[in-house]
């Protein structure tokens, strides 16, 4: 009897934490993808050829894990859902071992950036679930389907189609739900002020505007009407998206904005970048994976308005940006 109420508690919260973990990653499939490239590269697991795959493997492991979450609260092929869990949860304690120990990758983006644990909280936490996990294992067989087994299968079914759809819109447009510190609302000189008492960096730190003429940020976050366009990496920009968000950009300094082109690729023919894509615009410098953190998009548009962002949009989106 024990054991039977054991498995029924930590299938609940086993379940419930494989679909949270999973749905706040669901919505942002792109930031699952970067964590991937931090682990594979030369400082950390030096796997560099799956770079290029890194988001097949995140879109694989948030779908697998939100199903999995789903299967399990469902009692849907208990046995394979169970040790799938055992699987999945083995490869994450190594993983977070492995930052906690190595002091690598110290967000490891197990809750998206919905929720940010240091390494040794998410090591630790993988370690009582796996304690959770094997309870599953030992009492597999009081697992049984949630009213039917049809009813079990065809939720499962419809859980990996609807999870393929929202990646699918999500990586065609923008984060369904935005928790980075850069979401619609957020006043960006607030975001950057550093907490009281604390060695915590702010929330929004490594962004700029470096020009030329030193940092632009300050000026940007004075103006009543600003416009950023935001190319993360030029070698990687959708050379269409280019195009697009130059119309947008031309529409919106004959409204009044003033319109800011923020990469941090160095470019050596600015001019001619400038002339071929009618961009005679503020150029400025910035992080990388601030911007990438800034928005999903390569390019993106963020308006910002007396220092607050009022809008983001992917490239894809050049029709509904609203000025």
């Amino acid at each position: 009897m024990i054991l039977k109420m054991l498995t029924h508690i930590s299938r609940v919260l086993v379940g419930l934490l494989f679909i949270y973990s999973g749905f706040v990653k669901l919505v942002d499939p792109i930031g699952s993808q970067y964590k991937f490239e931090e682990y594979f590269g030369a400082d950390v697991l030096n796997l560099e050829f799956l770079i290029p795959y890194a988001l097949p493997f995140s879109i694989l492991l948030i779908v697998t894990e939100l199903v999995l979450g789903i299967m399990l609260l469902v009692g849907y092929k208990a046995k394979f859902t169970v040790w799938s869990l055992f699987g999945i949860n083995l490869i994450f304690l190594f993983l977070t071992w492995y930052s906690y120990t190595y002091n690598k990758v110290t967000d490891c983006g197990c809750f998206g950036d919905a929720l940010k644990l240091t390494p040794k909280e998410t090591f630790y936490k993988n370690v009582v679930f796996m304690f959770f996990i094997v309870i599953l294992i030992l009492g597999v067989k009081y697992i049984k389907p949630l009213i039917s087994n049809k009813f079990a299968s065809l939720t499962t079914i419809t859980s990996v189609v609807l999870s393929l759809v929202v990646t699918y819109y999500v990586l065609q447009h923008l984060p369904i739900i935005d928790f980075r510190a850069y979401s619609i609302g957020t006043d960006i000189a607030k975001g950057m002020e550093y907490p009281e008492n604390s060695d915590e960096l702010p929330p929004i730190h490594d962004f700029m505007i470096e020009t030329d003429e030193g940092d632009k940020l300050e000026e940007m976050l004075a103006k009543e009407k600003a416009m950023l366009i935001i190319m993360s990496n030029l070698d990687k920009t959708e050379k269409e998206g280019i195009t697009e968000v130059s119309k947008v950009a031309k529409k919106a300094s004959e409204q009044g904005y003033e319109v800011y082109i923020l990469t941090a690729s160095y470019i050596e023919d600015l001019a001619t970048i400038q002339k071929e894509y009618g961009l005679p615009y503020t150029f400025g410098f910035c992080d990388e994976t601030a911007l990438k953190t800034v928005i999903r998009a390569n390019p993106g548009i963020v308006t910002v308005k007396n220092g607050i962002i009022a809008g983001k949009w992917n490239w894809t989106d050049t029709n509904d940006v609203e000025l």
